[in-house]
């Protein structure tokens, strides 16, 4: 009687905090991540005519979707691994494209012809705002087998900001970004907590020797 309570309750309550959750930028998991803020903005204008004093209408525009990702600062910059591992199109005009530029086939220097700002290659990015676009994505898994997921897709970075001081027990790093959509939260399909519940109470634990068994 008491398992079937529990698996009303579990199926009809579900809640999560920050140490459920793991993110995912990139396709790689990140580890050093604080804290995630969005916001959804949309135009809208109302539209009024002669004669009346309020509006008939509402005209809809554009809709932004932007936000913050706060990480915790190690020994390293918070996307120091996502950058060594991305490439973006670097312009002849940047520092660390000039050196192989002036050098192109061995030696050889560029056309006269040529316009220098056209002139671009492959670089690993020196800033966060140079990583082309990328995903985001947040799971939540709590110890009753629920589970919830949520998206930024194309996640563009826009601003880095950071500080040190001799009163902070910890240094951060912050980043605003823009993106083109956003998937909301919601709960994983075909995600029963009442069926996983009910086989937590037929689990056999000799089974799982690295639970039972010391080290």
């Amino acid at each position: 009687m008491a398992l079937s309570t529990q698996s009303a309750y579990t199926r009809t309550y579900a809640s999560f905090s920050g140490v459920d959750i793991v993110a995912y930028l990139a396709n790689t998991r990140v580890s050093n991540l604080q804290g995630v803020s969005y916001s959804i903005t949309r135009e809208k204008a109302p539209i009024y005519v002669m004669g009346s004093a309020n509006p008939q209408s509402f005209s809809r525009g554009k809709r932004g979707v932007a936000g913050s990702l706060i990480f915790v600062l190690f020994d390293r910059s918070a996307f120091y691994n996502i950058m060594q591992a991305s490439i973006y199109i670097a312009h002849s005009d940047e520092n660390q494209v000039r050196s192989v530029l002036s050098n192109i086939g061995g030696g050889t220097s560029i056309a006269q012809d040529a316009d220098p700002n056209v002139l671009a290659m492959q670089a690993t990015p020196a800033y966060a705002d140079q990583i082309p676009p990328f995903d985001c994505v947040l799971t939540g898994a709590n110890e009753l087998g629920q589970i919830m997921t949520m998206s930024i897709l194309a996640l563009d970075l826009l601003n880095e900001g950071s500080g040190i001081s001799i009163d902070d027990m910890v240094n951060e790093m912050a980043y605003t970004y823009v993106a083109q959509e956003l998937v909301g939260w919601a709960p994983l399909p075909n995600n029963n907590s009442a069926n996983l519940i009910s086989s937590f109470a037929t689990i056999d634990l000799a089974t799982i020797p690295a639970l039972t068994t010391p080290p």
